[in-house]
């Protein structure tokens, strides 16, 4: 196991968890207690964590993972979920994305779908979509790709997501009008609606939303009955989750009773 996988393994485990043992994270990840321990530094290095005796706790409640160590998490239904939603997108419409590693995979799903599109004179030259974003990685994805007219908000850089929040992001979203907002979430409870980690990121969020004609929501069944420390939006806002096959029953039914379509891949 290298180096990252093993911090990737660590910080699964401290977001699910809250904490980490050394010993125990040794006998897990098949390795020495020596090497977790100088993981475990190194990480709290980078303020990912706040080291312990005996190990390490997370920085909060709750516990957001940095972009770059989430990307494997659920992997194979974040993208089957990217290309139901790509299929959900008409040609010429414009698309808000915010950040997240579900969103990520939409946009390469969108790209993909635009780059097998032939476009006939005289609109040649035209995009197949215009991306609107907020999600610096998502824009350098999107950037070299002549199919996708890329819209890149202003604002301030969060390292953990690559998003851009703060009166820039607002004024650039205040000028544009979307058909469709796709929003990735850290949680979906069937009373209190759409949350996410961050109260900056919850706002821009929340203000796609208010730009869409429609609004769809992205995420794996983990995040289903979850509740995380921003509201973004109450399920009156959202028009169609698109999500894997495991959704809890209790709320799938209150996604329903919300006049929700949820399409499960």
């Amino acid at each position: 196991m290298s180096k990252h996988e093993r911090w990737n393994a660590l910080l699964e485990l401290l977001a699910a968890d809250g904490r980490v043992d050394v010993e125990d994270a040794a006998v897990t990840l098949e390795v020495s207690p020596a090497t977790i321990r100088r993981d475990l530094d190194e990480l709290a290095a980078q303020q990912m964590l706040v080291r312990t005796r005996g190990g390490a706790i997370a920085h909060g409640v709750s516990y957001e993972l940095p972009l770059r160590y989430k990307s494997s998490r659920h992997a194979s239904e974040k993208q089957r979920i990217a290309s139901a939603v790509a299929e959900l997108i008409g040609e010429g419409e414009v698309v808000g994305l915010n950040g997240g590693t579900t969103t990520t995979e939409v946009a390469r799903a969108l790209a993909l779908r635009a780059s097998g599109t032939r476009r006939d004179a005289p609109d040649a030259n035209a995009p197949v979509l215009t991306v609107v974003t907020n999600a610096l990685n998502i824009a350098g994805e999107l950037a070299v790709r002549p199919q996708i007219k890329i819209v890149v908000t202003g604002g301030v850089a969060r390292p953990q997501t690559y998003e851009l929040v703060g009166p820039l992001t607002v004024g650039v979203l205040n000028e544009v009008v979307l058909d469709v907002a796709v929003l990735g979430v850290d949680g979906i409870d069937p009373e209190l609606g759409v949350m996410t980690h961050q109260e900056d990121e919850a706002s821009i969020s929340r203000l796609f939303a208010e730009r869409a004609q429609r609004v769809i929501l992205v995420t794996d069944s983990s995040k289903m009955g979850k509740r995380a420390f921003a509201r973004i939006c109450g399920l009156d806002s959202i028009d169609v989750v698109v999500t894997d096959s495991s959704v809890p029953p209790d709320v799938a039914e209150g996604l329903a009773e919300a006049g929700i379509k949820v399409v499960a891949v």
